[in-house]
């Protein structure tokens, strides 16, 4: 499945990712010192030392009928203390350091009329196509500037990982996507946020933000090919104890979540600022400089799914929750209670309009859209404010929802009904523009390119990303094709 997608800027990964460096004598004997490649920490109970003793004793019977083996096929060592100086040994009488020198007299390969000589590389055939080869694979690894960037968090087989998609246009109106690379990640992800605060120094970064089941949020450098583990850990288990009856004893590092992370939300105006949800009832803003936690907001009562920071006024953040709620809170007086919204299910997602700063719509759990403007809250928590609108948009739980970066009162729903919706939110007298099946299964993730404004990013449980030309279906096209060739204007902070 596909649980998150977040478009890159075009121009911004690196043209030629670098390959990490595989890990240096001295990394690997720190790791060794702090028991990282060592068996896992030893039981503290006498059940655990049971389970091991009887492993051991297996591996040792194993061991036993090996040698055993060995022996009837004369193959046995002498002196198995001695295995690293036989090896030693064997290697010298081999002469490896030699390999390569040439025997006198004709070789086994040769034609016998001894071997062509080519005055450069280029001339000889076989180097020749081997350089063909090495040109085509690193023309594949070349990420142009014209080339948009998807990043998918994925599940898989029990295999959590980030695909990194390039998406080809060309002149002709045909396109090409395939898989970059992959970074392996080691929890199922729940949700992303790209980042370009400069973590590695320069005036720009190439990072991705990924909350998952885990309590920390790891932040990876897109740039970087083969990487093992992130650039940064925000938060996060410090140390586990195994106590008796059976307990354990969790201690999280400063600042943590102490359960699942399920939104992210980065702040544009303030690059080093990352807000964060999660199922521990909190919201939390981190600055990913420091790697520090800021701010603790608990003015939720159940799950926080998903935060979302203001287009206009990037220090008011939006936070939705399981409590049937939307609060908005000002970064600058954490203490102040806000303004809240009651809805009539779940939050499942929300977003701030980008073309105003007093417009949000949030999606719920029955499958209903609500928007809400931010002038009518009322400062006594005990006053409703009522909603702009109701939309019945969906026969099931609508996921996710994307506001057109171009186009205004244009936003995209996703559903687990397995649809994609097109809306046109004029005069808050909501209009479905346009319907779609895309063949991804449940619909988790959708999200629309701020380089192509009208292509729609989608995925779901099937795993497979879809990419939608919103501007090819007719409707969508007569009520919004004019701004097709418009450039999005940056809102003022």
């Amino acid at each position: 499945m596909i649980a998150a997608i977040s478009w890159i800027p075009k121009g911004v990964s690196k043209s030629v990712p670098s390959v990490v460096e595989p890990p240096s004598k001295e990394e690997i004997e720190e790791m060794l010192k702090n028991g990282a490649l060592e068996r896992c920490g030893d039981s503290e109970s006498e059940e655990d030392d049971e389970i091991m003793d009887a492993d051991a004793a297996k591996q040792d019977d194993t061991v036993a009928h090996a040698l055993a083996a060995a022996d009837a096929l004369g193959k046995t060592p002498k002196n198995s203390g001695t295995s690293f100086l036989d090896i030693t040994d064997g290697l010298k009488e081999l002469d490896m350091d030699h390999y390569d020198d040439e025997d006198d007299g004709i070789e086994v390969f040769s034609k016998g009329l001894g071997d062509t000589y080519y005055p450069s590389n280029d001339m000889d055939p076989y180097l020749k196509d081997n350089n063909d080869d090495d040109s085509e694979e690193v023309e594949d690894m070349t990420i142009k500037a014209e080339d948009s960037v998807i990043v998918c968090a994925r599940n898989a087989d029990d295999l959590s990982h980030l695909e990194v998609w390039i998406f080809e246009e060309s002149e002709d109106g045909d396109s090409n996507m395939y898989v970059h690379h992959d970074v392996i990640i080691p929890a199922f992800p729940l949700c992303t946020a790209w980042l370009d605060c400069p973590l590695k120094g320069g005036e720009k970064g190439n990072f991705i933000a990924v909350g998952s089941m885990e309590t920390s949020i790891e932040i990876w450098d897109l740039d970087i090919i083969d990487e093992v583990q992130p650039f940064l850990v925000l938060g996060g288990v410090a140390e586990k104890k195994k106590k008796k009856a059976k307990k354990t004893s969790v201690k999280y590092r400063k600042g943590s979540h102490t359960d699942s992370v399920l939104g992210l939300a980065w702040n544009k105006e303030y690059r080093n600022i990352l807000a964060s949800a999660s199922a521990d009832k909190l919201v939390k803003i981190w600055d990913v400089t420091s790697g520090e936690c800021n701010i603790t907001m608990d003015h939720h009562t159940d799950k926080v799914q998903v935060v979302a920071w203001n287009h206009h006024e990037p220090q008011v953040l939006l936070s939705g929750s399981f409590d049937r709620s939307v609060v908005m809170k000002d970064g600058r007086i954490p203490t102040h209670a806000g303004f809240k919204w009651s809805v009539t299910a779940d939050v499942e997602s929300l977003a701030w309009d980008p073309h105003t700063n007093h417009s949000f719509v949030v999606s719920l759990e029955d499958g209903t859209v609500q928007g809400f403007d931010v002038r009518t809250a009322k400062s006594d928590s005990a006053s409703e404010s009522k909603p702009a609108f109701t939309l019945h948009a969906h026969d099931q739980a609508v996921c996710t929802i994307s506001y057109n970066p171009l186009a205004p009162n244009f936003l995209a729903t996703g559903s687990t009904d397995k649809m994609v919706k097109l809306w046109d939110l004029s005069n808050n007298q909501p209009s479905c523009v346009a319907t779609r099946n895309p063949k991804a299964g449940a619909v988790f993730s959708i999200s629309f390119s701020e380089d192509r404004p009208f292509l729609l990013a989608i995925g779901g449980s099937t795993g497979k990303l879809e990419v939608w030309d919103t501007l090819s279906e007719a409707p969508v096209s007569r009520k919004f094709g004019n701004y097709s060739s418009q450039s999005i204007s940056k809102p003022e902070a």
